[in-house]
């Protein structure tokens, strides 16, 4: 039994896996899962649990070397565009025709209930040491 971190066992197996820039998608409940990727599906009910709350718990128990989002969040998800480039400065946006495309190459969609438009992410694994 996990004392702290993310109990998720698929989760916390998928991220254990990772190796520098290799990437997770955290996606709204309606980002499709391209063939062949890893879906995780945590969401309960529309809303639940929100796409913050799962990035929260990902970012204290992942390496983050880089963020992409769609570049449409700014327009479409404001408050949303906001809070993550706040958290990320650094933060790339690409359209979400090319986030759907990149998120072919992740080792797996992290599924959360969120219902607004555009609450995707794409993280890319850094190392734990410099």
């Amino acid at each position: 039994m996990k004392k702290h971190g993310i109990l998720n066992s698929e989760i916390a197996k998928v991220l254990a896996d990772l190796g520098h820039t290799d990437t997770i998608v955290i996606a709204d409940c309606g980002l499709p899962v391209p063939a062949g990727v890893k879906k995780i599906d945590l969401a309960l009910e529309l809303g639940k649990p929100s796409f913050l709350e799962v990035l929260q718990a990902v970012e204290r128990d992942m390496v983050i070397e880089k963020v992409i989002l769609a570049e449409e969040m700014a327009e479409k998800n404001p408050q949303l565009f906001s809070i993550v480039r706040e958290k990320f400065p650094k933060t790339e946006t690409v359209s979400h025709e090319e986030l759907k495309r990149l998120s072919k190459e992740a080792a797996a969609v992290i599924r959360t209930g969120e219902a607004t438009p555009y609450a995707n992410i794409i993280l890319q694994a850094g190392v734990i040491f410099s």
